[in-house]
């Protein structure tokens, strides 16, 4: 993603924090070879548990794109990256996620060094990622669209059902369970890929404009 450089006002990342966890981050703003892939992550510090980027940079044609992006995230804290279009907000999820490698910069995750790990392996240690292009999966219905993650974390059959109805029931799509994707509205369909990314059971959660394109009454209802 091409844009405008960001740097962050704030080093630390938090530009503000107000009693109820939510914290606004201002920005003005692959993955490693087999054997160090298959290798644990590298533990750096063991004071914080949580989420932390640390003076990320990226260039793309020898642009600059993202420049000492720094950002940390406690667990149940809802953080938002702001930014103006093609400041660089979704080059720093790529690089977080493991998408892209950063050219400079540290990721780690209650004190493990991320920076070097491919994107799945950056999953199984919790890190959830919903882009803001459609991501549903087409040519199955709702319910299996949530069932497809479901089997991947959730030996127990029982338990996978058991998941399944409640995000169903929390995001009002249990009508929904047996139509066909191509069949949903903008609005059901970002319904439907929330509650498949909280299938997997992350810890941190990257949402990539969650609600772009939806009107204002499935915003409402999704919030």
């Amino acid at each position: 993603m091409s844009g405008d450089n960001i740097t962050p006002s704030n080093s630390n990342g938090p530009a503000d924090k107000s009693s109820n966890g939510i914290r606004a981050v201002s920005a003005s703003e692959s993955s490693g070879t087999e054997s160090s892939s298959d290798a644990p992550p590298r533990l750096v510090t063991d004071n914080f548990r949580g989420l932390t980027a640390e003076n990320l940079g990226k260039r793309f044609d020898k642009r600059p794109v993202v420049r000492g992006v720094s950002l940390s995230i406690e667990r149940g804290e809802v953080v938002g990256l702001l930014g103006p279009n093609g400041a660089g907000k979704t080059t720093c999820f790529y690089m977080i996620t493991g998408l892209i490698q950063p050219d400079y910069g540290t990721i780690t995750m209650d004190g493990q060094d991320l920076t070097d790990l491919p994107m799945y392996r950056r999953a199984r240690l919790g890190i959830g990622y919903l882009p803001q292009e459609a991501s549903i999966f087409r040519g199955l219905t709702v319910e299996n669209n949530i069932r497809a993650v479901l089997e991947v974390v959730e030996k127990s059959r029982e338990r996978r059902e058991a998941v399944l109805e409640a995000l169903l029931a929390e995001f009002s799509i249990t009508h929904l369970r047996r139509t066909p994707s191509l069949a949903l509205s903008g609005g059901e369909r970002r319904r439907v890929e929330i509650a498949r990314a909280l299938a997997s059971r992350p810890h941190f959660v990257l949402l990539d404009e969650p609600l772009a394109g939806i009107d204002p009454i499935a915003v409402s209802d999704i919030r």
